[in-house]
């Protein structure tokens, strides 16, 4: 069964993840990424009793955002999708890095859908994942679907070995995801086409890197429901 089901998901992927896609990215589209980043951001945050709790929002040491994660779906389900992540430094969030997500989900199911994927670092084991050039969810990253909600109740219990609060938003709907299974890859050929030189994961989440003009709308997004947060909760 499992040499009939390798093969069978290599072709999903293959149909999910177009050729065009493993070419390296321009700088135009780069930027229309962090800008779908940013839009994303915006409006979940624009609906805070169906948003990302302030007390986990207090508690972030990295937010990824991944717009439009491409989920296709015969017999085998696939997800792929590229983001953008920035983490909490000593002097403020830093420039975003590039990631790239994927994973399969075993079912019978026909269909597809784009779904945006928001990810939130909640410890310090959490920030060292995302570090790393590969990690699994629930495998290296010990992760679960994020509670929902202004000052959601669940969100005072976070499954307290969490590193990784997972969530989705499809159609609207806004909702904690079990994304276990799927693995996050450092898009080092993005990061290096976004500024023009090779800089590592750890210096740019780390802040070594200044943010990029065209990323300062992104990261104050950020930096903004961070504030909020330790302001009102």
């Amino acid at each position: 069964m499992k040499k009939l089901i390798t093969p069978i998901l290599s072709i999903c992927m293959g149909i999910l993840i177009p050729t065009a896609s493993f070419a390296a990215s321009s700088h135009d589209d780069l930027q229309d990424r962090v800008d779908a980043a940013k839009i994303v951001l915006d409006q979940i945050l624009g609906t805070p009793d169906n948003s990302i709790p302030l007390n986990i929002l207090e508690q972030a040491t990295c937010v990824a955002v991944i717009p439009s994660l491409k989920k296709g779906a015969f017999l085998i389900g696939a997800e792929y999708g590229r983001g953008v992540v920035t983490c909490r430094t000593g002097h403020g969030w830093s420039a975003p890095a590039f990631i790239t997500l994927a994973g399969g989900s075993f079912g019978f199911q026909i269909g597809g859908q784009a779904t945006d994927l928001v990810l939130v670092a909640v410890n310090d084991h959490g920030f060292q994942d995302l570090l790393k050039s590969k990690f699994k969810l629930g495998g290296d990253a010990a992760a679960s679907a994020g509670p929902v909600g202004r000052n959601s109740q669940a969100a005072t219990d976070w499954k307290m070995n969490a590193e990784l609060l997972t969530y989705s938003r499809s159609k609207g709907l806004f909702a904690g995801i079990d994304l276990n299974g799927a693995s996050v890859t450092q898009s080092m050929d993005d990061t290096t086409a976004y500024y023009g030189a090779s800089h590592g994961f750890r210096s740019i989440l780390k802040g070594d890197v200044p943010v990029p003009e065209g990323a300062v709308p992104f990261v104050r997004t950020v930096a903004k429901a961070f504030i909020q947060a330790k302001t009102n909760n």
